[in-house]
């Protein structure tokens, strides 16, 4: 069931109906049918997948509460085994089988002929995390109705953010009692997540489609365009679905981590993944990955080799995003720790820059530059992400880039059509409010504009959806996986 779907508007209310007849020690209950039905309701087999990881993390926490020093690990291990492993093997087995079948000369291997269900690897990171909090005593076992409603959570269940069970679990146990502040706020995310959804980002997908799909036959100017309506496709697909989820959840008194921070905004690549881009699963590989790896703390070599471990590790995670299972994930993932080994390696020359001009340092056109470039960096891995082979991610880069020179002169002569124009305008749109955003919450000025204005806002935003939107169902990007 998608949030943008028919079948969801008549759900929500009838969820919220039923939520608020009940008595708030007992909504937890209501909330985990509601979200069995969420999520089982495209396909019911799905169901077996989230009650699999359930019965195991059940078991495996209550027998870390019980269990002895050594055995304690034995059932992290086995825990964290059976539910990323199961994971990987949803997700790479075939693949990898086919590799060693062409590697192999005469090698054949069977196939499980399975794919994982949607948001699986979501709730099993989110699976993995209360495994490993339990086991560090950071967080007491939850009870079974707890922690079906933490993994099924039908906000976050197929996409995230991913939350904590140390900051949801207590929120549910304090009995759920959503305040009218937060129900106001909840709807005002869950508008403005629709239309970066379904106004920007699904009026973006089909140029990026079909260009993508013809990319040795496209124009360099469609490919370059296509490049960076991708960009701006895959951020609101994404951030659209968080702040629905996020608005949602809100609606029954469950507030979610903040997932992005206006990212494009970024002034460096560190700052793009570690504080703005999918906060939650950078939180979470930081957390549970670099950190335990050693971190910045074990030596320079390390602490290259780490940062180089934790994108490799989200390049196999973001696998399958809907764009098949293939190499261009592990160089997305490559890429993108190579530049923040280029952020580690030159931090003490800009930070002499900085001291030595400090006026430049801080000036507005200087952090434009960094912003723009931290931008591009961005776009460029963009491409791997979003090519179904490497060969067809170097053929775009290298069409654009021999081009390159003559790119100014083909754009004059272009004939941009409507797709063009109204992707641009959208995106301009967009880049407006996360400027005006970056200064000051967009959410406090409405809160204190006058009543007029703030419908106002409301009123455009709900004829923009019904006037632009596209409203034929398309799938959430990171919801394929």
């Amino acid at each position: 069931m998608l949030f943008t779907s028919l079948e969801f508007l008549l759900f929500l209310p009838l969820t919220l109906v039923c939520f608020g007849l009940v008595r708030a020690d007992r909504r937890w209950a209501v909330l985990l049918l509601a979200s069995w039905v969420f999520y089982g309701f495209a396909k019911p087999a799905n169901l077996l997948y989230l009650g699999g990881v359930t019965a195991v993390v059940l078991v495996c926490t209550q027998a870390l509460a019980r269990a002895q020093a050594a055995a304690r690990s034995a059932w992290l291990v086995l825990g964290l085994t059976t539910v990323l492993g199961s994971l990987a093997a949803l997700k790479f087995y075939d693949f990898a089988a086919g590799e060693i079948e062409r590697l192999v000369e005469g090698a054949a291997l069977p196939r499980l002929g399975l794919a994982s269900p949607a948001g699986y690897s979501f709730y099993a990171f989110s699976a993995a995390s209360l495994l490993i909090d339990t086991y560090a005593r950071r967080l007491h076992p939850a009870g079974p109705g707890e922690l079906a409603l933490y993994l099924a959570h039908f906000p976050k269940v197929l996409a995230g953010p991913i939350e904590r069970a140390t900051a949801f679990l207590p929120r549910v146990r304090e009995g759920l009692s959503p305040s009218p502040e937060l129900a106001v706020h909840g709807l005002q995310l869950l508008l403005w997540g629709l239309v970066k959804k379904v106004l920007i980002a699904d009026n973006l997908a089909p140029f990026v489609d079909k260009t993508f799909g013809i990319a040795a036959y496209a124009s360099p100017v469609d490919l370059l365009v296509s490049v960076y309506f991708f960009a701006f496709q895959i951020y609101c697909d994404f951030s659209g679905y968080t702040d629905m989820a996020i608005g949602i959840s809100m609606l029954f008194g469950l507030p979610l981590i903040e997932n992005f921070r206006r990212p494009y905004l970024a002034r460096s690549t560190a700052e793009f993944w570690g504080e703005r881009w999918h906060i939650s699963l950078g939180r979470w590989f930081r957390d549970y990955l670099y950190l335990p790896l050693g971190g910045s703390r074990a030596g320079r070599v390390r602490h290259y080799l780490n940062l180089m471990i934790v994108f490799l590790a989200s390049g196999l995670w973001h696998a399958g995003l809907g764009y098949g299972v293939g190499w261009t994930f592990l160089v997305w993932g490559a890429l993108n720790g190579a530049y923040l080994w280029g952020g580690v390696a030159t931090r003490p020359l800009w930070q002499r820059l900085a001291r030595a001009l400090p006026r430049a340092a801080g000036s507005l056109g200087w952090a434009t530059l960094r912003v723009l470039l931290t931008f591009h960096l961005v776009l460029v891995s963009w491409v791997f992400f979003r090519a179904k082979t490497i060969e067809e991610a170097w053929l775009v880069l290298k069409r654009i880039a021999t081009q390159l020179p003559e790119l100014p002169g083909l754009a004059m002569s272009y004939p941009f059509g409507a797709d063009h124009k109204l992707g641009a305008a959208l995106i301009a749109g967009l880049l407006i409010v996360e400027l005006v955003d970056e200064r000051r919450s967009l959410f406090e000025r409405l809160r204190a504009a006058p009543t007029a204005l703030r419908w106002g806002v409301c009123y455009l935003a709900i004829a923009a959806l019904l006037l632009g939107g596209r409203w034929q169902s398309r799938e959430f990007i990171y919801m394929q996986f």
